[in-house]
């Protein structure tokens, strides 16, 4: 719905971006970079620069009607209840819960079927505007004490810490440095296998962030005597490793990776000091292990683009001694667990999920009924007992628990639904866009039943295309105030992704990244061609390697396009390699280093690609001044870049967050404020109430 006469936000008087060109030459072709200068987050001029567009964002964002009312929205539908589940060891079952307006979630923690759940771990008390986050945790085998990760301002720089679960006290161990990490507890809880990054000044400077190593922890002793289990010696400081705990807690994984299509595994008894036994070293593909009775059970895509299980004997587990257990299926395996003495599997088909239990022989017995067309995650349970708890999500369910027993597999939500939105206020369904050279693309399309159709609806598109990501089907609490005023939600599957098996991923990294911003741009045309939009009224949202797609769609298509939002984004592909942890992502895009590759990067880089004198579509871009993942350096020179050379009126406007990273760990106040920041922009841009 439209305001009557309202009109579309208009150019804003921008704060100076001086540009002090700095001249390149990459393989015999020179770059000339006006905002150099913005690199350096740390700078005088660079944080005058970002407090002066800053307010300026804020004076035409505060300016939108309702936003009050759209705050008090917001703030009910973020206030949904969610639960995930976190897994189930010794006789309890670990999941969070997030509730009402707490900036983060709680871990809980059942001791036993029927008896009540109990809180073992809020991060909320740790600062009072709720930016201390919990980043990952790691139950012992028999659920007594969980280590856990915990960092502030989302940086995601974890502190590792364990908690006994029956005192709900905290032990001494406090072990820094152990960001993203993984951990794998002995059979008698006494201690663990964990991966920690070295600290300043042990490696040179800006290397911090790689060198992973795998550390021996022993309860109570000092950390800086914890043994090194798994040297780098000889291998590739960028090398991500990580290690896992059977569910039968017989046996400890460690996996090792450089490429995201691609890792090695390895296996020792769990507990002992012993070398590990290669179960997986230079084959083309990815694995991942358990165990169960003796026999290891592996799900790979070695062989298998859309993946299969196989058993190995630990004696001998390489490839050559593996046996199909269940084979190649028509969707994609995502992952599997042991319960009850089965399988149980999850399968992606045509971007949503099923749930099968086999046989250990590879039996199909049954497929379990899911609440809706949805997505699936988190399966847990334990090897000896039936129990089977999932996480389910949908466009209109929020993310829950549902739990049954495979003997009877009819599966119910673990508490019952508070006040969400109503399913059948809603209509969704899925089409199937030709991309550019005939690929088939699914596009999810959601709106409210009963809205006008006449082909002018505001359509907000997003899309992720990249690192086997897949997108499906999701709750996100901000969609509803979009449709509840009559705005259309599309979300493509893009190729890059994981939604289709290995070839769907490949089809869009490295060199074929083009196939993922032609299949945006169809399933953009698409929403035009059918009647439901029109370009003016055509959002395109994304974040992370998201935000680089939606960039070059910017660059690329800025006429197919009437607004973008680009969250968090990577924007400039000729030096992205050089700043936080993106050199592990060189393996999905490649790097300007390398010849051949820095001409592909440079065909679509969207900050080499702003050309002058296009009227580009309004724009805000948001970023973090502690994410730790994707430097806020893109956002920042894309918009003053964009700000300088555009001919059109449409605002071009950058939200800087403080005391946040690049999502994860966020607290429920931040993600309610950006979010309403971002409708409002939007609102104000197609001149909705």
């Amino acid at each position: 719905m439209s305001l009557p006469g309202a009109a579309r936000a208009e150019r804003p008087a921008y704060p100076p971006s001086p540009q002090h060109d700095v001249a390149d030459t990459l393989h015999g072709q020179v770059l000339v970079d006006p905002f150099r200068w913005l690199e350096d987050g740390a700078s005088t001029e660079t944080k005058a620069w970002s407090d002066a567009q800053n307010a300026l964002t804020r004076r035409v964002l505060d300016a939108a009607p309702a936003r009050t009312e759209l705050h008090d929205r917001l703030a009910e539908l973020f206030a949904v209840t969610t639960t995930t589940a976190q897994g189930v060891h010794g006789k309890r079952f670990f999941f969070s819960r997030h509730t009402g307006h707490q900036n983060q979630p709680v871990i809980e923690m059942i001791d036993a079927p029927g008896v009540a759940p109990r809180v073992v771990l809020d991060p909320n008390p740790l600062a009072a505007d709720g930016t201390v986050a919990l980043d990952w945790l790691y139950p012992s085998p028999d659920g007594g004490r969980l280590a856990y990760g915990t960092s502030p301002g989302g940086s995601e720089h974890s502190t590792l810490r364990i908690r006994d679960v029956v005192t709900g006290k905290d032990l001494e161990e406090s072990i820094p440095e152990t960001e993203h990490a993984s951990v794998a507890w002995d059979p008698d809880g006494k201690g663990f296998l964990y991966s920690r990054h070295p600290a300043k000044g042990e490696v040179p400077a800006g290397e911090e962030v790689y060198h992973a190593q795998i550390f021996h922890h022993r309860i109570g002793d000092p950390p800086a005597q914890d043994a090194l289990v798994f040297s780098e010696k000889g291998r590739d400081i960028h090398e991500l490793r990580s290690v896992t705990l059977s569910r039968d807690s017989k046996f400890t994984f460690l996996t090792t990776t450089l490429d995201w299509a691609k890792n090695d595994l390895f296996v020792r008894a769990a507990g002992s000091s012993e070398a590990f036994a290669p179960v997986a070293v230079g084959l083309d593909g990815r694995i991942g292990g358990d165990a169960y009775h003796g026999k290891l059970y592996l799900l790979t895509n070695v062989g298998a683009p859309r993946w299969r299980i196989v058993s190995a004997d630990p004696a001998t587990p390489g490839a050559d001694h593996w046996h199909d257990v269940v084979p190649q299926q028509a969707g994609v395996i995502q992952n599997f667990a042991i319960v009850g003495g089965r399988l149980v599997v999850h399968v992606m088909e045509n971007a949503s999920s099923r749930l099968r239990v086999f046989s250990l022989d590879g039996k199909l017995l049954q497929e379990i009924a899911l609440p809706a067309l949805g997505t699936v995650s988190d399966l847990a349970g334990d090897p000896e007992r039936p129990t089977l708890y999932f996480t389910f999500t949908s466009f209109t369910y929020p993310t829950a628990i549902y739990h049954c027993s495979l003997d009877a597999a009819k599966p119910e939500r673990l508490e019952p639904a508070g006040t969400t939105p109503r399913p059948g206020d809603y209509e969704i369904r899925q089409e199937w866009v030709t991309s550019t050279d005939g690929t088939k693309v699914p596009l999810f399309i959601v709106n409210r039943k009963g809205i006008a159709k006449d082909g002018a609806r505001p359509t907000w598109l997003t899309g992720y295309g990249g690192f086997d990501v897949s997108e499906t089907p999701s709750f996100r609490p901000d969609v509803f105030p979009w449709l509840d005023r009559g705005g259309v939600y599309a979300s493509a599957c893009l190729r890059g992704g994981g939604e289709f098996g290995r070839e769907w991923h490949e089809a869009g990294r490295l060199a074929h990244k083009q196939n993922v911003f032609d299949d945006f741009h169809a399933c953009a045309e698409y929403l035009v061609s059918s009647g439901i939009t029109k370009p003016a009224r055509l959002v395109a949202r994304g974040g992370s390697n998201g935000g680089l797609l939606v960039g070059a769609a910017l660059t690329q298509r800025p006429d197919l396009y009437g607004a973008v939002v680009c969250q968090a984004p990577l924007l400039d592909m000729i030096r992205y390699q050089k700043f936080l942890i993106a050199r592990y992502w060189i393996p999905e895009y490649g790097s300007s280093e390398d010849a051949e590759q820095f001409k592909y990067l440079l065909a679509y880089s969207p900050y080499q690609n702003v050309r002058t004198g296009v009227k580009y579509p309004a724009t805000l871009f948001t970023t973090a001044d502690e994410d730790s993942r994707v430097d806020p350096l893109h956002a920042r020179k894309m918009a003053a870049l964009l700000q300088t050379k555009s001919a059109g009126d449409a605002p071009i406007l950058i939200r800087i967050e403080t005391k946040a990273g690049h999502g994860a760990g966020k607290p429920v106040s931040k993600r309610i404020d950006e979010s309403v920041d971002v409708l409002s922009f939007l609102m104000l841009q197609f001149g909705m109430k």
